[in-house]
């Protein structure tokens, strides 16, 4: 079930009326009203795949449970091993068997041998990669000493199932997540009418600028080769805009849910296109799977600790972890690749906490300074997504090389102006004007409606609002599944 579908649109509604007129404190009964709602959402997708998630449920339940019961340190590693190498198995299997084995076979075709295996014709099933890391988080956690085995099988299944992040995250912590299932909740207003908010804010950044984004994106990628240098560097900027508002929007659509419950979901991004450098820009560019890996794969591994060899193949290794996290394809290991070497300055001189705030703080622009770092930041980061959205490596590379050499001829700027002006006509680069100004008024919130919808007068907002409503029924683009559903 899609967040911008009719279908949730009634589903939501619907919970959510039933969820509050459940007697006061029966948290019990809500979170089995919330589970049931959150198997009903996800068997919307395909069915069939539910037993994944049950059983991936069920593995970690009964492991954790194992584990805080184990008398020797050797007990609890076996079983934490079990666990792990059953959940990355089976992820193994339906997102990366295909990868793996036309990789070796091409690999083996170098050789001058010829062997062909055979490939799994099944689709991925959605939300697995996050779901997977929600129930490995609950393990180690529990291995760990972090937390305590939850021992009410209903509670645990919400926390790894909660409609609002299953699919495509954020990824949750235990440690965050299950005190608040566990706990009476109380309805209230202030947030419900926030998370209202961030829901209308996410629509807006899917619908209206990710969604028409895509259709430009879409025909520039596909057609590369019959476009100018100037209108292919018009494609990466538009799949740059395309992927935040598709992937944030998302998020704020998941938050804003959650806090309709009562529930409030980790921070998944906090306006990362402003960043001053790389370090800062996976500080806030996909948060929960950038703090995941820090803790489980980053930290274990050794951190920063040892030396800067220990910290440059640290780096490496969860960029290139993060990377193929994303897909099985080359594509996004080079991606991976790519900002590890970005951010490779800042690790070897340390200056990868230089910018813990928000850039011009208390300020109305930037300093010159300021958006020159921001400016250079953004220009890596666009060239980096080019290898992320390509169909393979050869398509990234001929992009890339097309974009460079029609770059200098003049006539490249007359087609992309003609692209602006007759198939755009300019209300798309309008619409993205008018969102990164709002975005950056609000940079200082949690997302950017938030402290402008509390800031204006009462008509001034409404007025907001409706703007915003008419704005996702008559500007929206043509519509797009999520880019995140594919991991």
């Amino acid at each position: 079930m899609l967040f911008n579908s009719i279908n949730f649109a009634i589903f939501l509604p619907i919970v959510f009326l039933l969820y509050w007129l459940v007697p006061k404190g029966n948290f019990r009964i809500q979170n089995g009203l919330l589970l049931i709602a959150s198997y009903f959402f996800y068997a919307a997708w395909d069915y069939r795949f539910l037993f994944l998630l049950v059983f991936s449920t069920l593995l970690d339940y009964f492991t954790g449970l194992k584990i805080s019961k184990a008398n020797t340190q050797n007990v609890k590693k076996i079983w934490l091993w079990l666990s792990i190498i059953i959940n990355l198995g089976f992820l193994g299997v339906f997102k990366y068997y295909n990868f793996f084995a036309s990789s070796f076979s091409d690999g083996l075709s170098l050789l001058g041998l010829h062997v062909n295996f055979g490939t799994l014709q099944v689709i991925l099933p959605v939300g697995i990669s996050f779901y997977t890391f929600h129930g490995l988080s609950y393990v180690i956690d529990i291995y760990k000493n972090r937390i305590k085995p939850e021992r009410n099988f209903i509670d645990y299944s919400l926390f790894v199932s909660f409609f609002p992040l299953l699919v495509a995250g954020p990824i949750e912590r235990a440690t965050h997540l299950l005190p608040q299932i566990i706990k009476i909740r109380e309805f209230n207003t202030e947030k419900a009418v926030d998370g209202l908010r961030q829901i209308l804010w996410g629509l807006f950044k899917k619908i209206v600028i990710a969604d028409n984004c895509a259709e430009y994106a879409n025909d520039i990628f596909n057609n590369y080769g019959l476009h100018s240098g100037a209108t292919l560097v018009l494609g990466a900027l538009l799949f740059t805009i395309q992927i935040y508002c598709d992937f944030s929007g998302y998020s704020d659509i998941a938050l804003g849910t959650a806090r309709l419950f009562g529930i409030e979901l980790l921070r998944n991004f906090a306006f990362p296109y402003f960043s001053r450098d790389i370090a800062e820009f996976w500080r806030r560019w996909h948060i929960s799977l950038s703090s995941w890996f820090r803790d489980y794969l980053y930290i274990p591994l050794g951190g920063s600790k040892g030396g800067t060899w220990i910290k440059v193949r640290n780096t490496f290794i969860i960029f290139i972890v993060s990377g193929f996290w994303h897909g099985a394809n080359w594509t996004f290991i080079v991606w991976g690749l790519l900002n590890a070497l970005f951010i490779m300055p800042a690790i070897i001189f340390n200056t990868n906490r230089n910018h813990l705030d928000i850039v011009a703080k208390g300020k109305i622009l930037p300093s010159i300074k300021e958006l020159f770092s921001v400016s250079f930041t953004f220009f890596l980061t666009v060239f980096a997504w080019i290898f992320f959205r390509a169909n393979s490596l050869d398509q990234a590379i001929e992009y890339i090389k097309s974009l460079l050499v029609g770059l200098f001829q003049k006539v490249s700027y007359v087609e992309t102006l003609n692209l602006l002006w007759w198939k755009m006509g300019f209300t798309l680069p309008i619409l993205v004007f008018v969102f990164f100004v709002v975005e950056w008024i609000g940079r200082d919130q949690q997302y950017a409606l938030g402290g402008i919808g509390v800031k204006l007068s009462r008509p001034a907002r409404w007025l907001l609002y409706y703007a915003i409503v008419l704005s996702i029924f008559y500007l929206s683009g043509t519509k797009q599944q999520f880019i995140y559903f594919q991991f």
